[in-house]
């Protein structure tokens, strides 16, 4: 099973460079093949959790450095390959608006295997390298509709991007500096014989940086920006995972196994998830434009998953990394039901648009799934996480954390609902007399999604045995990861 790792990273690179070959042949091959490449990295995905031992650490060693699975990465993973699969899926309609589609999928296929490489890859030095991979690519592809307000979504999302990433590379520097090795696992055994004089002010560089990508308030400026430019697959990957890996994984990753957590970095993270639920929560209620809307709602819902993980507590980590989970789900479906509202009535504003269930009855239905579920709501996968990361936050004292968590909640709750009715029940409008439902394969996307959100809030038990445990102890294995992973090289 080891040396099925490389595969993650190396099929999507071989279909990026496929996609633009076999499109001089025939223009529905790139469709085909990004669609069975897809499904096979999340068939392959999904065989790991039967094939690999119950927290079993996977490591291949490849020239100096190694790949690494452990229960947090494969969480991750499936989250990752699952998103792209159902993407990809619904871009097959979708993407036909836009020129030059076998571009799309040979960048979108960079986007993966870069992710892939993020979660997969033992060394800090290398994380940076994928980490910028997908972050290019990912400029591209907000900038992919050529107009004036894609073009500058793209070049802000650049700076800010390549900012985050001169801050990160300066603290892999610092670390080199003092470890001498870009090894995750060797440098969490140096910085396990607490080296504080140092490890803080890294730990600044690296939350302004991954902080700036997991778009977490105050580094948030860019990200409504690119969600609106961005054709809606990219939106929902941005939002669904690419945040999350580039971001969150990055954070969760480094300050637990790397660095090593300390009371002073939780207070700080705590602290800067709260604001986000509140800050990100409170201006996603005051937009007119649906896409901006769920990208303000994008930087709330990343608020619980840094609260819940950074709390340090069994139930805080559960709930924040179910959380990741649940929002890799119903977010891409929002969006892309925003993508298919957008494709069917030409805008994206909430005053000129109303009236569409009878004529979009399942994008009506999954929408109002997906707004539940991101809203709290049981039986719904959010209400759950939400739950977990309120009570981790009683549990610990930090009940003005859970206030602000319970009131975050009640606003998404009041937005949405207030989009449901807009759209989809109020007034028709003139705009909607023609259109009709999406393609079914978008429709078979958006349905997937839907029944995830439902069945993984009724099956919650089973999915925290046997997804989000194994993550929850390798987060908790802290500076141990070293030696974990030292021992199976």
């Amino acid at each position: 099973m080891n040396n099925f790792l490389p595969y993650f990273i190396i099929v999507p690179l071989i279909a990026a460079l496929l996609a633009l070959a076999v499109n001089r042949i025939n223009k529905i091959l790139p469709d085909i093949l990004s669609v069975l490449a897809t499904l096979y990295l999340l068939a392959a995905t999904v065989m790991l959790y039967f094939f690999r031992p119950y927290n079993f650490v996977l490591t291949y060693k490849i020239g100096g450095t190694s790949l690494v699975l452990d229960g947090l990465s494969h969480l991750v993973l499936l989250a990752v390959n699952l998103v792209a699969f159902l993407v990809v899926l619904y871009s097959v309609p979708y993407m036909n608006k836009y020129a030059g589609k076998e571009k799309y999928y040979a960048l979108y296929m960079l986007i993966i295997s870069g992710m892939s490489g993020v979660l997969l890859t033992g060394d800090i030095f290398n994380l940076f390298i994928f980490m910028e991979i997908a972050a290019l690519a990912t400029y591209a592809l907000v900038a992919f509709g050529g107009g004036a307000e894609e073009l500058e979504a793209s070049f802000r999302y650049a700076i800010i991007g390549t900012i985050a990433s001169l801050l990160i590379l300066l603290g892999i520097g610092f670390i080199y500096r003092i470890t001498g090795t870009t090894n995750m696992s060797e440098i969490g055994l140096v910085f396990n014989k607490n080296i504080d004089y140092i490890k803080y002010f890294i730990a600044a560089l690296f939350i302004a940086g991954f902080g700036m990508k997991a778009a977490l308030v105050p580094f948030h400026s860019w990200l409504p920006d690119a969600h609106t430019a961005a054709p809606a697959p990219v939106s929902a990957t941005l939002s669904g995972v690419l945040i999350k890996v580039l971001g969150v994984y990055a954070i969760i990753r480094i300050f637990y196994n790397v660095l090593g957590m300390t009371l002073q970095l939780s207070y700080a993270l705590t602290f800067i998830g709260a604001l986000s639920i509140l800050i990100g929560g409170l201006l996603a209620f005051y937009q007119a434009d649906l896409k901006r809307l769920m990208a303000y709602s994008t930087i709330s819902q990343v608020g619980y998953i840094i609260l819940g993980i950074s709390l340090g507590t069994p139930l805080g980590i559960m709930g924040g990394l179910f959380h990741l989970f649940n929002h890799a789900l119903f977010k891409p479906l929002l969006f892309m039901n925003a993508g298919s509202i957008e494709h069917s009535t030409g805008t994206r504003q909430l005053d000129k648009i109303g009236g569409i269930s009878k004529k979009m009855p399942v994008t009506a239905l999954t929408s109002f799934i997906g707004s539940l579920s991101i809203s709290g709501i049981p039986p719904f996968n959010g209400f759950w996480s939400k739950l977990f990361i309120i009570l981790a936050c009683v549990q610990t004292g930090k009940v003005w954390y859970a206030f602000a968590a319970v009131i975050g909640s009640i606003i998404t709750l009041v937005y949405y609902l207030k989009v449901q009715k807009v759209i989809y029940f109020e007034n028709t409008s003139d705009l909607i007399s023609n259109i009709k439902e999406s393609h079914w394969l978008m429709s078979a996307s958006v349905i997937a999604l839907s029944l995830a959100c439902l069945l993984m809030g009724i099956f919650y038990p089973y999915v925290i045995t046997y997804l989000i445990n194994p993550a929850v102890v390798a987060v908790l294995n802290g500076l141990g990861y070293g030696r974990t992973v030292g021992g199976a090289l």
